[in-house]
């Protein structure tokens, strides 16, 4: 598995923000990562907190065969 972080700036009725989010490179349709953040002051927090949940996500793959995705997530009722 190949994660990749995406950080965008997003100007979503004119408000200026940035979103970041975690995903799998060879995955054709990015609409449904394994992590996500919304609402950044700035780029670079957006590029820190992803970072450190990449960090995080890559230890569960070694512990694991996959990893959940944020929409399975929400399905799981604990």
């Amino acid at each position: 598995m190949n994660l990749r972080v995406r950080v965008v700036h997003c100007a979503c009725a004119g408000e200026h923000h940035w979103y970041a989010d975690i995903d799998d490179t060879d995955d054709p349709q990015p609409d449904d990562p394994y992590w996500f953040v919304d609402r950044c002051g700035s780029q670079s927090e957006a590029l820190e907190l992803a970072c450190a949940q990449l960090l995080e996500l890559s230890g569960e793959v070694l512990e694991a065969d996959s990893l959940t995705r944020v929409q399975e997530a929400r399905l799981v009722r604990v």
